[in-house]
């Protein structure tokens, strides 16, 4: 697993053009003039990461990857998952960023499914193929208030960071694989905002603009008893990472008879 591969794949970048990028989940009853995301596609080098994995860290990087363990496989049990899964994640995420106390706040399950919302549930959802991040300077401290209510104008006077953990359900990965952004390596200015449209409220994510200087990196073949750790909010201005953008993408090395991607993401925020 110690290779350097490179490997070119497109990945689906935003249009900067001015214009709010929108996307809704239900149908308007006006038809709005829209402004979706990833229209932009550009080949880019994805580095096999594998060889450098020891030497990552959320804080620069973004990202991170770590063992985990396999033993949980109750991945078709909602209640089994919070009640049993969601405290590896606490532990695993407490253990690798020193966070004081980590609350789960949902999950999702990811596989090759069709786009269309209708036969989508909350937890059961496809692989995104858009370059994104998945929470704005804005986004991050309301989620914070939705999740924890009471305490949270008090958590948000300290540091707060959120961390997506995310892992294959059984077995390896050999198609749709992750890859991410070294932080490091885009700009502040990359980072478009996209309003999330739902019938009741409004949210917001990062897209992302093409930047040539991007550097991605993916882990191939991860197996289930690995997970990666990803940054997706940082409310810290001292110059560590505070976003991360990252995709699934189509891998040309994927084999025709690869075995289909299944894979776990736990959403936590993180208490300093």
């Amino acid at each position: 697993m110690m290779t350097m591969n490179v490997v070119q794949a497109d990945m689906n970048y935003s249009v900067d053009n001015g214009r709010p990028i929108d996307y809704y989940f239900y149908e308007p009853l006006h038809k709005p003039d829209l402004n979706p995301p990833g229209t932009d596609t550009h080949a880019v080098s994805i580095h096999d990461g594998w060889h450098e994995v020891d030497q990552l860290s959320v804080d620069k990087q973004g990202f991170e990857l770590h063992e985990f363990s396999a033993q949980y496989t109750q991945f078709d049990n909602e209640e089994l998952i919070r009640q049993v899964f969601y405290l590896q994640v606490i532990d695993y995420v407490k253990r690798h960023t020193g966070a004081r106390e980590v609350v789960v706040f949902d999950h999702t399950i990811r596989k090759r499914m069709p786009a269309d919302l209708k036969v989508q549930t909350e937890a059961q959802r496809p692989a995104v193929l858009l370059v994104h991040s998945d929470y704005t300077v804005l986004s991050g401290p309301q989620r914070v208030r939705d999740v924890v209510k009471d305490r949270a104008e008090t958590l948000l006077q300290n540091r707060v960071a959120f961390y997506n953990v995310w892992k294959p359900l059984y077995q390896r990965v050999e198609e749709l694989p992750l890859a991410m952004i070294d932080a490091q390596t885009h700009d502040p200015e990359d980072l478009l905002r996209m309003d999330l449209k739902y019938s009741d409220r409004t949210g917001e994510i990062y897209v992302m603009r093409h930047n040539p200087q991007h550097r991605w990196v993916y882990f191939p073949h991860m197996q289930a008893h690995q997970a990666l750790l990803l940054k997706t909010y940082d409310s810290s201005t001292d110059g560590r990472c505070r976003f991360m953008g990252h995709s699934a993408f189509e891998d040309p090395n994927t084999l025709p008879d690869a075995a289909t991607r299944e894979s776990i993401e736990v959403r936590t925020m993180a208490f300093f």
